[in-house]
């Protein structure tokens, strides 16, 4: 052997001890929980020094062999033998077992996952913003007399032509991946009744590009969306289906819980109080969502009156402006006086002084449709995903693991009935059969679970990080009610 470990040669306790204190996000063993197995040998502080000295310990961790290679030395030495790699050459056949007692009880060596925080989410709003910005413009196409389907110009790393259907395929499949996390809504496409004016379609397709632009923005900021290969397949393929390219990224990849590399220890990381956190949490976002809403509701009002005080400024100043040039003769009754001519040629300057405010009132009611309105839309439709979110957890895998529960203990009856009234041999292996894949059901359930809760305690993270653009967007509410006063 020359002083190594053939991973194939050794006896099933090491296997069972390395299972014990490996790290659950590496493979290898970190070097301190390594040290903590060497004092429970009883051996001398000189032989643990040569024990260690003899094992390869790169950067703080021991790969599995130089484990098992240290498993050994610790046996022979337990046995009054200096620990030396030569003495493994002796070892023809089985490697010596050493005295650490049983592997089960060594799990507490194994240090916690809190060097490795990945449960929480190192954010700030600035560096979220700072992420993407994806711009959705319309490029209406008509054919015939009626508009008979919108495109959008979607613009991020590049331009490309979207149609709602493309959007509603990238929902349909992130929603799939991504079941854990807030996905935010998409507008309702709204199919027509009766006959719309086109005034009202023209706000309506608006209003939905906006809703569109706000859905991409939060999806391309998502500090796990933003680097999936979903995400940016739709932002970057040029092709010509890229709803189907959309479906065989997913396919290939499969949702979060299959790729995630912590999502069966998720357990690990969350702690102890999470199902109270996550009950106030959920409380105070609800809270925060209805008062910001009727928020919303009153800027949209402002915002509306912004526009239309814009509009009566313009005709009032119109109405001046058509008084003043107006150059009917007068009669003579009033020939002698030249007031009313001057009064015209005052009118008609006044009205460039209306027009003039009417821009600025134009401009406020723009300014606080795009810096308010639609920040605050923005943010509701975050809290509003995570509403949803938390709904999916309490009606999705929370309750199926209810229902898998329910059945597994229907079928431990059936079993047990079975068992005091005898029958057919066939009848009782399917059965036991069944409670088998139930068992093993069940237990993906809980890994499931515990994933769902680990990613509500991240996005809840998300949510705060967040909160302070309303302060941003407050203030320039503020900003824009001092100017205009």
């Amino acid at each position: 052997m020359a002083g190594e470990i053939n991973e194939g040669s050794v006896p099933a306790y090491y296997r069972e001890v390395y299972e014990a204190i490996c790290c659950r996000t590496d493979e290898r063993v970190q070097v301190e929980v390594f040290h903590r197995l060497l004092q429970r040998t009883d051996l001398s502080k000189v032989v643990l020094n040569q024990i260690a000295e003899h094992v390869d310990s790169a950067d703080g961790f021991l790969s599995k062999l130089a484990l098992y290679k240290a498993l050994a030395l610790i046996a022979l030495a337990q046995q009054g033998k200096q620990p030396s790699p030569k003495l493994l050459e002796n070892c023809i056949q089985e490697l010596p077992k050493p005295l650490l007692g049983e592997p089960r009880d060594l799990n507490s060596l194994r240090m916690q996952p809190a060097q490795e925080d990945v449960l929480t989410l190192s954010l700030t709003l600035d560096r979220l913003l700072a992420r993407d910005t994806v711009q959705v413009e319309l490029i209406p196409e008509k054919k015939g007399l009626f508009l008979k389907h919108v495109e959008y110009q979607v613009t991020s790393q590049a331009r490309l032509y979207r149609r709602y259907s493309d959007f509603d395929v990238f929902h349909e499949v992130l929603l799939q991946k991504f079941a854990y996390r807030v996905v935010p809504a998409l507008p309702p496409k709204r199919m027509l009744k009766g006959v719309l004016t086109s005034v009202s379609e023209r706000d309506f397709i608006e209003g939905r590009r906006r809703a569109l632009c706000r859905f991409l923005n939060l999806v391309a900021r998502h500090p796990f969306f933003s680097e999936d290969e979903l995400v940016k397949t739709f932002l970057t393929f040029s092709g010509s289906d890229v709803q189907s390219k959309l479906r065989d990224t997913y396919k290939k990849t499969g949702d979060e819980f299959m790729t995630n590399r912590i999502a069966t220890q998720a357990k690990e990381y969350l702690p102890a109080d999470i199902q109270a956190q996550f009950s106030t949490s959920r409380e105070l976002i609800r809270n925060i969502y209805n008062s910001f809403q009727k928020l919303r509701d009153r800027a949209e009002k402002m915002a509306e009156r912004s526009k239309e005080n814009a509009t009566d400024l313009l005709m009032f100043g119109r109405e001046l402006s058509t008084l003043g040039s107006d150059a009917s003769t007068l009669p003579s009754l009033a020939s002698s006086q030249s007031t009313w001519g001057t009064l015209r040629q005052s009118l008609k300057s006044l009205s460039v002084e209306f027009a003039v405010l009417s821009d600025k009132a134009a401009q406020q009611g723009r300014r606080e449709e795009d810096d308010v309105v639609e920040k605050l839309n923005l943010f509701l439709d975050l809290l509003q995903s995570y509403r949803d979110l938390c709904e999916r957890h309490e009606k999705g895998v929370l309750h199926e693991h209810q229902r898998a529960l329910h059945k597994y203990g229907m079928m431990k009856r059936q079993m047990m009935s079975a068992t005091v009234q005898p029958k057919e041999q066939g009848s009782v292996e399917q059965l036991e059969s069944r409670i088998v894949q139930q068992e093993n059901a069940i237990q993906t359930m809980e890994l499931r679970n515990y994933f769902s809760l680990f990613c509500l305690h991240q996005e809840t993270q998300l949510i705060f990080t967040y909160l302070p653009i309303t302060s941003h967007i407050l203030g320039c509410l503020g900003y824009y009610i001092c100017v205009m006063s």
